[in-house]
């Protein structure tokens, strides 16, 4: 499969107020085949959108690359770059109907009128909106909305579809949908995509890939499986999802000490006996009763009831506080405050962090990771 996009060393400064510069993107290398939906995932500030708006043109690159297939477009302006972008804002006309918000961009390129008829009917049935036709914006909800705005940028027929956070300004509910019918769509269409979004969850639902970013930089690249299961740094495992992090000290070449327990794993990354490295469990992977065998004794901090899980906050002494959750917990009772636990994390599960993140005498962190 050929690249869509092709970024080599992009680098993006701006002026800081006391007169010096901020790199908002450093040395940017990215591939994105065609056809994919690749994700630019990050807090604020990390880059992400600066990235996409000089994909789309409209921020000039401070030095390095970027490739449409072969040709190079750092001196294309965004009408010549054959993209399209869907803004937070639907920034669709309100004194046109659906139809007419859709075929506005073809009217301006001249196309013939059954062209233009045939093109819009099509996308609007692809986007769900083939009985709106001829509704005013003011008669739909916001996610009709966004699907006009969408509709819009599909029908020009763009090589990249370009999305800056499209579901900012959806409730909750409205954003799940949202996230299955542009993916879906996009898997339809096959354009090649790039989405910028700081939700971990949208991120993980929706792209081929995720490029996690962190100050101006890429953390690290992957499907949304290896970014969750195998992070590449400390900061990647604590953005994505929810993440308990320990210092560990390798006893052999299948086991880690954690808190003064063995714990048999599989996989030991080279680390030969007496190497300390830190590791990542997530709150899923640790199970937890209250009698019986198990790796850790803790004491419950918090219980809280989410509906389809039960989280708790233990506290593990050696170790510091962990998250647990508890799957399908109207099966069982909840486990009270104060309860004596013992838990046990899954071997497969613990994976420790690169060489970067190798920690020499540093005391196990105690802060659990922020939730998803």
């Amino acid at each position: 499969m050929t690249d869509a996009i092709r970024i080599s060393g992009l680098n993006k400064l701006f002026a800081s107020p006391d007169g010096g510069t901020v790199a908002a993107v450093k040395d940017i290398d990215l591939d994105i085949a065609a056809g994919k939906l690749v994700t630019l995932l990050g807090p604020s500030g990390c880059g992400k959108t600066t990235l996409l708006r000089m994909i789309a043109g409209f921020e000039e690159p401070t030095s390095g690359d970027i490739f449409f297939g072969d040709r190079r477009v750092n001196d294309d302006p965004p009408n010549r770059r054959d993209t399209a972008m869907v803004f937070q804002s639907y920034a669709i006309f309100p004194h046109l109907d659906v139809f007419e918000n859709v075929a506005f961009g073809l009217r301006l390129r001249k196309l013939p009128t059954a062209e233009i008829d045939e093109r819009v009917n099509r996308v609007l049935e692809q986007t769900g909106l083939g009985g709106y036709a001829k509704r005013s914006p003011s008669q739909l909800s916001g996610g009709q909305q966004q699907r006009v705005a969408l509709a819009r940028c599909i029908v020009m027929e763009p090589k990249v579809l370009l999305f800056d956070e499209p579901l900012s300004n959806l409730d909750a509910k409205l954003r799940e949908q949202m996230r299955i019918e542009i993916r879906e769509l996009q898997q339809r269409v096959g354009i090649t995509s790039v989405y910028v979004t700081h939700d971990q969850v949208e991120a993980m639902s929706i792209s081929d890939e995720i490029v996690v970013m962190n100050a101006g930089r890429i953390e690290q690249r992957g499907t949304p499986h290896e970014i969750y299961a195998r992070p590449a740094s400390r900061f990647v495992a604590d953005f994505i999802g929810k993440a308990n992090f320990a210092t560990v000290t390798v006893v052999d070449g299948g086991t880690l000490r954690i808190g003064g327990v063995e714990v048999a794993v599989p996989d030991l990354r080279g680390l030969e006996a007496g190497a300390k490295a830190e590791v990542v469990v997530r709150p899923e992977a640790v199970r937890m009763a209250e009698t019986g065998q198990g790796a850790f004794q803790g004491t419950v901090r918090r219980a809280m009831f989410l509906g389809n899980v039960a989280e708790y906050l233990v506290e593990i002494e050696g170790i510091g506080e962990w998250l647990v959750d508890v799957a399908n917990p109207a099966e069982a009772h909840m486990i009270d405050v104060g309860a004596k636990v013992v838990l046990t994390p899954s071997p497969s599960s613990v994976h420790i962090l690169p060489d970067r993140e190798r920690l020499v005498g540093r005391p196990a962190s105690s802060r659990p990771g922020r939730a998803g």
